[in-house]
């Protein structure tokens, strides 16, 4: 009975472990992404030579993209050294490319709309851990609804209609809202499978993939709230 009980503390212990450090990484990811965006938009210098040309801007997204890919693609061959370097390097671009909110949007916009999308992440990520129904199949529907949503977003910046933009936003509120629950889960499932002799270094790779998940979920779980609570810069 002891020993049952020692291995059931032991398997809480190390899925609390893992689960505070995907969290934790996901936090410094942000915050990073935070200060660089506010250094970005009060330099004039940075401003111009981002938002002035449009191959630099549209290199940054680029690369953006490729290192989500190729963190996803490569985690199992990378060092788990260069998998964090490569997660804050990401939350570094994406840090300067979203400075272009302080543009858009006032400040007490931003910082409204923030606190309204930490509590629905937060709220959204609880019930992803504390629900017994399987969240697999609403995965797989949510990610389909992502690449509608991609798909309509390409084509309204070409044809710019703001109505379609909004109804893009709500449904992408959804999206990041199912999708928070959805990977919650899969950290949880993920932490609980976890062998007791795993190597340090997997974990950790591990806790960056879970990590990058809700990092992404949160950012654009906040770029679909702002554009619906956000009015622009008088």
């Amino acid at each position: 009975m002891e020993t049952v009980q020692y291995q059931t503390t032991q398997t809480q212990v190390r899925v609390n472990t893992f689960v505070r450090s995907v969290y934790n990484w996901m936090a410094v990811g942000l915050a990073l992404t935070g200060l660089v965006a506010y250094y970005v938009a009060h330099s004039e210098p940075l401003l111009r030579l981002i938002f002035g040309n449009r191959i630099i801007f549209f290199g940054l997204m680029a690369g953006e993209l490729g290192m989500v890919f190729y963190l996803s693609a490569r985690i199992n061959r990378l060092q788990a050294s260069t998998a964090t370097g490569l997660f804050l390097f990401y939350a570094l671009l994406n840090g300067v490319t979203l400075s272009a909110i302080f543009l858009m949007y006032t400040r007490s916009t931003i910082a409204s709309t923030f606190f309204i999308c930490s509590a629905t992440f937060a709220a959204s990520s609880a019930y992803g851990w504390v629900t017994k129904k399987d969240l697999t199949g609403m995965g797989n529907f949510l990610m389909m609804g992502l690449i509608g949503i991609i798909i309509a977003s390409v084509v309204n910046m070409f044809i710019r209609n703001s109505g379609m933009s909004l109804i893009i936003s709500y449904i992408g509120v959804i999206v990041f809202v199912g999708l928070t629950a959805y990977d919650t889960q899969k950290i949880k499932s993920m932490a609980m499978t976890q062998p007791a002799d795993a190597d340090a270094g997997v974990v950790r790779k591990g806790a960056i993939m879970g990590a990058l998940s809700l990092y992404l979920d949160f950012i654009n779980l906040f770029l679909m709230m702002l554009r619906i609570f956000g009015g622009g810069r008088d």
